[in-house]
């Protein structure tokens, strides 16, 4: 599924592997934008699937009229040796009944190249919070078993909620409680069949609504941030505004172009 760029793969073995889901608000999405740009990581390369809606477009990277003509398409793949990163990003949506083909394949293909870790960014649904939620932090996580072995004292360092267990079945008093989580998209597959598959997996989100979500990526890098120490305060204050965040060229038709003059 993974093409390189060049003539030969690169070599991902140890590197950590971010990636979003296609969730609610896009947040995940818009997080792993933020971090490509900031850290102006490098294309590697790019799945060849049919699980997603095929789409093409200019460089949402682009930093002058040289590189802007560059193309894009729905799942690329950026790296940054020196720091030993990957970040994957999906601009589109799965094609009916091929997210599970698709979570089958991405994991197979971070077995194969021997990913330290990935971290999945994403978002669930407000709206759908048990009061609890409601009364804490908007963020979350998850831990597969195998990360638990390795980063569970770190992560406990932070402070950070664990992703509560809810009843599989609301309505019913005796239901069995398992992870869920709604508006995720391809979150909680994923993060099963890590589970399953022994894949050192962390899940970082944010209850969301749907709107303008660039705050909500924002926080959501910072709260990744956090743990990875992705970028360096600029001064000693280490209060999310002072983190230089880049944010990408594309981002300027987020919401599409001004309105045409001619209509007034």
């Amino acid at each position: 599924m993974f093409v390189p760029c060049g003539e030969s793969g690169p070599d991902l073995s140890g590197c950590t592997l971010l990636l979003p889901a296609v969730s609610v608000g896009n947040v995940g999405q818009l997080a792993i934008d933020l971090i490509i740009s900031t850290l102006n990581m490098s294309k590697i390369g790019y799945f060849y699937t049919d699980c997603l809606v095929p789409m093409v477009g200019n460089n949402p990277y682009a930093t002058a009229e040289e590189n802007s003509t560059e193309l894009s398409i729905n799942t690329e793949v950026y790296s940054l040796p020196s720091r030993k990163l990957v970040a994957l990003q999906l601009r589109s949506i799965f094609i009916k009944y091929k997210s599970s083909s698709f979570c089958e394949k991405l994991l197979s293909w971070v077995k194969s190249s021997s990913f330290a870790r990935v971290i999945v960014l994403s978002s669930s649904h407000s709206y759908q919070r048990n009061d609890l939620q409601l009364r804490s932090t908007p963020f979350r996580y998850l831990l597969t078993p195998c990360m638990q072995d390795s980063a569970q004292n770190e992560i406990q360092s932070l402070n950070w909620q664990e992703m509560e267990k809810t009843p599989c079945i609301p309505e019913m008093s005796d239901s069995d409680y398992c992870v869920r989580i709604p508006g995720g998209g391809i979150t909680r597959t994923l993060y099963q069949e890590s589970c399953s598959k022994e894949i050192p997996m962390a899940v970082l989100l944010k209850f969301v609504s749907e709107g303008d979500n660039i705050p909500d990526a924002l926080g959501l890098v910072e709260y990744l941030n956090e743990w990875l120490q992705i970028i360096k305060p600029q001064s000693d204050d280490p209060t999310p505004s002072t983190l230089p965040w880049k944010i990408p060229s594309s981002w300027k038709l987020l919401f599409g172009s001004g309105l045409p003059p001619a209509l007034f």
